[in-house]
């Protein structure tokens, strides 16, 4: 294979997923003789390990997740779209996505998928409707309203037994995101709101940490998660581990402890943070190739991160399962540059399909202002020296200058003084997404694929985006909204 094919065009790189993986592949190939086609479900890259912060007040979404065309504007082998892949041909070298009031099929001659993750609620998928996980931000401004929205509802109530349900969180998950969460929320009841309500004191929130397993941070080793704990508590935080959580409604959680006792929490703020699963693409992907996933429903490859039986295609990031690494930002992003390099090679006609050797850098959580933990190599760190690593870490991978100044600023507010900047809440933010859940699923039932669901694709050839069709194949919104037929070109 080499870099001019047949009427000499280049070879095509498609990458799908623009998040950790997708970014750092993309700009991994600037200098290749390729052309590089992203197609994502969001028009960002998302710095998914801060979107807690926006959930919190801390930073706003356009410095956790800054947009990909202004990232990749210098790279002029790279083309970004809009579109959620809902299909991949493996034979014909093709990839099928839905866009508003458009699908498009692009073809490609290496194919790199960085779909990333959704959140797992362990075959209860029901428990999302009162307890949002955090994978977006969508979910993070959700979490934001319903955060600060609690206590504004708890100032309007007189019954105490309202105003204590109000004025309680629940976290369920004690990784990084959960001990994360639960601290920020802490400080936000303790430093930023005191003296602001004149019916309740925000002090005496009760916030609970929960997690069926028997430690905090399990993965940080058995001296970091002590210490861990330690400051949680010192926060004021309630930790209950060993509990697993066996239903939730609007107005509490149901509990089982390791020795099968029952219990509830009244509290109207559910925040899960516990287990992530693969992509749907990922199942759809493995069974395309006859291949399998494992129980997250991540997919199953080669050493080199290939699908089995197709060298063409890499898997990368949180749909990647392989040799049990963790689904982590450094994991992504060497992933992603680990296939754009297999791909340079092939396209010079070099040896590929070296194996993938990941590289830990360490793993870190903060737990409050000037307090976290890490731990990179042999070495553990933990308090203020480690909340200073955290900080330089964090900044190194926040994507644009403009976005590294402005997060420091609202650092500076939030850490060294005792605001949020980043308040702002609306009614929409709240239930927008089970309004559009409940949409999609109707649109659903009546016509299969229409509220997003993927039906069986058409055997048909090839759609241009929108952009690469002549004006009268593009359907306008008029014509969109009465169902007109697409025209294609073929």
């Amino acid at each position: 294979m080499n870099g001019t094919q047949t009427g000499g065009r280049r070879h095509r790189v498609v990458i799908v997923g623009s998040g950790f993986g997708g970014l750092f592949a993309a700009k991994a190939l600037r200098r290749a003789p390729v052309d590089v086609t992203i197609v994502a479900r969001t028009t960002h890259h998302l710095f998914q390990p801060l979107l807690y912060q926006v959930a919190t007040g801390i930073l706003s979404p356009g410095e956790v997740a800054p947009a990909t065309r202004e990232i990749l504007r210098r790279q002029r082998n790279v083309e970004v779209l809009l579109g959620e892949v809902t299909d991949i041909d493996l034979e014909r070298r093709t990839i099928t996505a839905n866009a508003p009031l458009t699908t498009f099929t692009t073809e490609y001659d290496s194919l790199i998928v960085a779909a990333g993750a959704a959140q797992s609620y362990f075959g209860h998928d029901e428990f999302a409707e009162h307890a949002p996980g955090m994978k977006s931000i969508d979910d993070a401004l959700e979490l934001r309203g319903r955060i600060f929205g609690a206590f504004e509802l708890a100032e309007l109530e007189t019954d105490p037994a309202a105003v204590e349900r109000w004025m309680t969180f629940v976290v369920v998950g004690a990784g990084p995101t959960g001990v994360e969460m639960a601290g920020q929320i802490a400080e936000l009841a303790h430093r930023t709101l005191p003296g602001e309500f004149r019916r309740i004191d925000p002090r005496k929130a009760r916030i609970v940490l929960l997690d069926a397993a028997d430690s905090v941070l399990g993965t940080f080793g058995e001296q970091l998660s002590a210490k861990a704990l330690r400051q949680l508590r010192r926060l004021g935080v309630e930790v209950s581990l060993g509990t697993t959580v066996v239903g939730v409604d609007d107005a509490g959680i149901d509990l089982v402890d390791g020795n099968g006792q029952r219990s509830r929490i009244g509290c109207m703020t559910k925040i899960w943070a516990a287990g992530v699963s693969g992509s749907p693409l990922g199942a759809r992907l493995a069974a395309a190739a006859g291949t399998e996933t494992d129980r997250a429903g991540r997919v199953k490859v080669e050493p080199d991160c290939t699908l089995p039986g197709y060298p063409e295609v890499f898997v990368v990031g949180d749909l990647m399962a392989l040799d049990r690494l963790p689904g982590v930002a450094q994991v992504a992003i060497q992933g992603g540059q680990h296939a754009a390099r297999q791909i340079i090679r092939q396209v010079r006609g070099e040896p590929a399909r070296q194996p993938f050797r990941y590289r830990d850098k360490g793993s870190m959580a903060t737990i409050s202002r000037f307090s976290a933990v890490a731990t990179i190599g042999r070495l553990r760190l933990s308090g203020f020296t480690g909340w200073l690593l955290w900080l330089a870490v964090h900044l190194l991978y926040l994507v644009g200058f403009k976005n590294r100044v402005t997060a420091v600023l609202h650092w500076f507010v939030s850490f060294i003084g005792r605001g949020r900047s980043e308040r702002t809440v609306t009614l929409q933010q709240v239930l927008a997404r089970v309004a559009l859940q409940q949409v999609t699923g109707a649109a659903d039932r009546l016509v299969p694929g229409a509220g997003g669901t993927p039906s069986a694709p058409a055997d048909t050839a090839p759609v241009a985006p929108p952009h690469q069709r002549p004006d009268a194949a593009v359907p306008g919104p008029e014509a969109a909204r009465r169902g007109a037929p697409e025209s294609t070109t073929g």
